[in-house]
């Protein structure tokens, strides 16, 4: 949708199309005369809108039949969101997205106002250039709007870990767990240790997941949390996102399950 919106900043009404409603598809359609490697992804995206036509003249009795005996057929399910960015979508996926965005620049003038994004010497090369990595990926699975999770707080993971481990013992299931692991007197035990350290591991994984880049960390990083209060020594780490970087501190002794009634 970005790229989109670079691609269709102040475009010429005759690269755009006078009659047509997809700017999009114009441009492809126009950059394709000239340009092959254009005209490769106009001829995939015709094909792709074929059989996304062919699929819903398609009487609803016949779809599973079809889908039950071709098997090894290669025609993609294409969602809503696909369609509507079919002509960037197919070119990323054919890795040739960026050639032809560089293409545009170098021909701006033929396509473009002066004033356009693309005609801009700086930011056309810059755009074009982005777009080598993603271009460069394979796009063997792309991720859904349900991948975009958020990250739990420390203490809601520790206590999906102490009722998620609650099951040994005879605490009252409508009882909520405590936040903190109480030490007993036999200290010694190797089933709190192994509970501790699993407990550990759960807050650990606050700090990298498949959203977050984690770019440093340091332990034993003192926070005071108020004037009148010591010093509490934590882990610190440095985290880059596609928007932002971000700094997260969890204190050692929650990173340690020992807790207990600490505020």
């Amino acid at each position: 949708g970005v790229v989109e919106a670079c691609l269709l900043h102040m475009l010429k009404r005759r690269a755009a199309g006078f009659l047509r409603s997809d700017k999009v598809a114009a441009l492809f359609t126009k950059v394709g005369k000239t340009c092959a490697i254009a005209g490769d992804v106009c001829k995939k995206v015709q094909e792709l809108q074929q059989q996304v036509e062919s699929r819903k003249n398609q009487p609803n009795g016949q779809e599973p039949l079809k889908r039950q005996g071709s098997a090894t057929s290669k025609t993609p399910v294409l969602t809503p969101q696909a369609i509507k960015h079919i002509w960037v979508r197919t070119a990323l996926i054919e890795k040739v997205l960026d050639k032809i965005v560089q293409y545009i620049v170098d021909n701006c003038s033929k396509y473009y106002e002066k004033e356009a994004l693309l005609a801009d010497p700086v930011c056309g090369p810059i755009l074009a250039s982005l777009l080598v990595g993603p271009c460069a990926l394979e796009y063997t699975k792309l991720k859904t709007a349900d991948h975009y999770w958020t990250d739990p707080s420390a203490d809601e993971l520790v206590q999906r870990h102490r009722i998620h481990g609650a099951h040994g013992r005879q605490d009252s299931p409508s009882k909520r767990p405590a936040l903190g692991i109480r030490k007993r007197h036999s200290s010694g035990s190797t089933s709190e240790d192994r509970f501790a350290a699993s407990a550990r591991e759960y807050v650990e994984s606050l700090h990298q997941n498949s959203r977050t880049h984690l770019l440093y960390g340091k332990n034993n990083v003192l926070v005071q949390p108020k004037d009148d209060l010591e010093a509490i020594p934590g882990y610190l780490s440095l985290h880059q996102s596609a928007e932002s970087l971000t700094l997260k501190w969890t204190p050692n002794q929650l990173m340690n399950g020992t807790l207990g009634d600490s505020e």
